[in-house]
């Protein structure tokens, strides 16, 4: 996605803000992959109940301000994209993230997690538990 796509997705799930489906976290320089995919249970299971093709997991904006704050979680695109790997092996089914998608804004590193909604009929859990919103 063209990073003025992206610009224009933040700022119109920001004027959203939280529901079902969108989740913002300040994130800072660490943030636990066990949360992380608690987070990609509950979103996955939530778009499929709410017929969304995907949810969305938002770091570097604060959720209560709705300030843009910038995230320093794993800076190298390497070490990013590896968290696509550790999602599928705790998730059953082993599904991940549609895409990460990494924003420069106003200065601010933002980090956009795009979650597939869940298949028809099949929760997904995050190490034998499913989270649901």
């Amino acid at each position: 996605m063209e990073q003025s796509a992206l610009e224009n997705l933040l700022t119109k799930l920001i004027g959203i803000w939280e529901t079902e489906v969108i989740e913002f976290k300040r994130a800072g320089d660490g943030y636990s992959t066990h949360d992380i995919g608690k987070y990609f249970s509950a979103l996955s299971n939530e778009a499929n109940l709410r017929n969304h093709e995907y949810a969305w997991l938002v770091f570097g904006v604060d959720n209560k301000s709705r300030q843009i704050v910038g995230t320093n979680y794993r800076t190298k695109s390497e070490r990013l994209q590896s968290l696509k790997i550790q999602i599928s092996q705790g998730t059953e089914p082993n599904i991940t993230f549609r895409n990460i998608h990494e924003l420069n804004y106003q200065k601010s590193r933002v980090i956009l997690f795009e979650i597939p909604a869940a298949p028809q009929g099949m929760p997904v859990s995050w190490n034998g538990h499913c989270a649901c919103r």
